[in-house]
């Protein structure tokens, strides 16, 4: 019998707050964290509005001179890595170091000091010019690493990527590791800095954008007939998981247990999703299988619903295949029509916000929804969080190249 996973540690910085309370409360709130872009000029852009950290300082985080030798991405990961090893009250010892491993991935890595460090090379032509923290600052895995060295953990490090799923894979594979014997504990999660000028003109030109600039905070708005396209985020997501027993030894709270997850591919296209949902259908089947669950179990779906025209038809579809009847019945709502697009790290965040709704018994809103599509003919909370019981949650990530992940999390019992 696989051992049962429990979450006992969050952590979280997002457009709506720099910490999981104040993100949350933004999201039951129906709070919208998109703006004009302030990272860098938009002037010759046609996209000028994301969803960006306000106020957030690594240096609260991380060393003054480290923070100059990484990569945002990285300062955004450690921000929410510890908070959550905080929260959780664990401690790396000698005797259990190696059973702790670091699950952090990131869906686009250092492409902030690569942009940097690639216009220097452009513009100077000189290749002494580049920065020696270069290689640190792009790489991908710099963040799992960075929390495994501040923690000392020597447990399996390793960071999964795949698009925007990559959190929701991230924790996936952790709780894998520790079903399996091979951990009993994991900091997993995802991290993602995308607002960048090569981001947010390469997304648009692929047609994924939504441009309406003058007016941000109704920008976005997924399931809606008039939906124009997603908003570029960032931030970070990372939650504790830990081995039942390991957990109730150390006398940690128990948030929430994990008991379903599932990973398949499209094989179908780079950037669309598979029209009727298949493959994301089957990660829905196959999660619910995992977790020995019906589809009338589930209580509240998080959804992927990334305000794209194609992406939100798909996820309804591929609900309505696996859920029947009860698709009509279930609430799903779409957390970043608040909290933005923020690739592979919006699904870590989604996943503390699935854990949120069955501590709080509230599901959260999709906001700016109030034109019907008959695509889109479900109960997406619209526009007001709703309280009511939950003890079952789904999360659903699909992400670009056909990559569909679901998650199923449980209140606690026993």
């Amino acid at each position: 019998m696989s051992r049962r996973v429990v979450v006992t540690g969050m952590g979280m910085v997002t457009p709506l707050g720099l910490n999981v309370e104040d993100s949350w409360s933004g999201i039951k709130a129906g709070k919208s964290g998109v703006g004009p872009i302030t990272l860098f000029d938009t002037t010759d852009y046609l996209v000028k509005i994301a969803a960006e950290l306000k106020g957030f300082d690594a240096a609260q985080y991380m060393p003054a001179k480290e923070v100059r030798r990484r990569d945002r991405y990285q300062h955004l990961v450690v921000a929410a890595g510890k908070q959550a090893v905080e929260s959780s009250g664990i401690e790396v010892t000698d005797a259990n170091r190696h059973r702790i491993g670091t699950i952090i991935g990131s869906s686009v890595g250092g492409v902030g000091a690569y942009w940097e460090q690639a216009q220097i090379l452009i513009e100077t032509k000189d290749p002494r010019r580049i920065s020696p923290f270069g290689i640190p600052m792009l790489m991908v895995n710099g963040g799992s690493d960075l929390i495994s060295i501040e923690y000392g953990t020597t447990g399996t490090s390793a960071t999964p990527i795949s698009a925007c799923a990559t959190g929701a894979d991230c924790i996936g594979m952790a709780f894998d590791l520790i079903r399996a014997g091979r951990l009993d504990a994991a900091f997993a999660g995802c991290g993602d800095a995308p607002i960048i000028p090569i981001g947010i003109a390469a997304f648009d030109r692929v047609g994924a954008c939504s441009r309406e600039n003058d007016d941000p905070e109704h920008a976005i708005r997924p399931f809606d007939k008039t939906r124009p396209g997603l908003v570029f985020s960032e931030g970070a997501g990372v939650l504790v998981i830990e081995e039942l027993e390991f957990a109730k030894a150390r006398g940690a709270t128990i948030l929430a247990e994990l008991v379903g997850f599932a990973s398949t591919s499209d094989a179908y296209h780079v950037t669309a999703p598979q029209p009727e949902g298949i493959g994301a259908s089957n990660a829905i089947q196959y999660a619910l299988d995992d977790a020995h669950l019906n589809p009338t179990d589930v209580h509240y779906i998080n959804a992927h619903g990334t305000g794209t025209s194609l992406n939100d038809a798909m996820e309804t579809r591929a609900v309505k295949r696996v859920f029947g009847d009860y698709a009509y019945k279930v609430p799903m709502s779409s957390t970043k029509s608040m909290t933005g697009h923020g690739m592979g790290a919006t699904a870590a965040l989604e996943a503390a916000f699935a854990v949120l709704a069955i501590r709080d018994n509230v599901a959260p809103p999709t906001i700016n929804l109030n034109v019907p599509d008959p695509e889109c003919d479900l109960d997406y909370v619209p526009n007001v969080a709703r309280e009511m019981p939950i003890s079952c949650v789904m999360s659903n990530s699909f992400g670009f190249g056909g990559h569909n992940v679901s998650l199923i999390f449980k209140s606690f019992s026993g």
